[in-house]
């Protein structure tokens, strides 16, 4: 008996591209990222990251100036140095030069001078406290705006979020840290009976940074201080 034997199906060969075709492929645009388009989409997001940065800086330093911030005058009332209110909590007290807090007016206050242990009546236009004996400083860092933390141990203060550094008058301290100038300060009187008055929507930019072991920076209390 004979079993009829079914022929296997032949598939057909594909067909080789021919001269035009290959030459249309080679030319085609390939599918995907480009290399060319994924260096510009980088160059566009990092230019994209700085300049954030620069408008967040920017905004930082002229939030006191701007209409609908916090701007204007506040008081902050009669001083009294020995208040225990003033004291750093946990560390030394104001009247040996620490700053007080203030975050209802986003300022620190210190005593220029520790040694005189009082204000002085008077005005300091540029906040700086040398008629009255006492330093006005707006609390954000120059950089990008962060608080910066007073540290007990070395009496400066340290930015936790980028670690620039400033002595207790909120001088930056050259080379540590990013920030481009000193800690910003607010207009300030002081009244006879003792009243501290504030225009936060006068603001004097702070000087530049000094280096260490150069007059007018004040040097740390200790080698090491609270971020180090």
């Amino acid at each position: 008996m004979q079993l009829d034997r079914q022929q296997p199906a032949l598939t057909s060969r594909p067909s080789m591209p021919g001269g035009e075709a290959l030459k249309a492929l080679r030319h085609q645009q390939a599918e995907g990222i480009s290399r060319r388009q994924l260096l510009g989409w980088s160059l566009a997001g990092a230019v994209s990251l700085w300049l954030s940065e620069v408008v967040a800086g920017t905004f930082g330093f002229l939030w006191p100036n701007l209409a609908g911030g916090f701007g204007g005058v506040i008081t902050i009332g009669k001083i009294t140095i020995a208040e225990s209110s003033l004291d750093v909590p946990g560390g030394p007290p104001f009247s040996m030069g620490a700053p007080a807090h203030f975050p209802a007016a986003k300022l620190f206050i210190m005593l220029v001078d520790p040694d005189k242990n009082a204000f002085i009546p008077g005005t300091s236009p540029a906040g700086d406290g040398a008629a009255t004996n006492v330093r006005t400083l707006y609390q954000a860092c120059t950089h990008l705006g962060c608080t910066p933390n007073f540290c007990p141990k070395n009496f400066w203060f340290e930015c936790p979020c980028h670690g620039s550094r400033y002595d207790r008058l909120g001088i930056k301290v050259e080379s540590l840290g990013p920030a481009p100038r000193s800690l910003d300060r607010f207009w300030s009187e002081v009244s006879a009976d003792g009243t501290l008055t504030v225009d936060t929507g006068k603001l004097t930019l702070g000087p530049l940074p000094v280096a260490l072991g150069q007059p007018g920076l004040i040097p740390p209390a200790s080698p090491t201080g609270c971020l180090s």
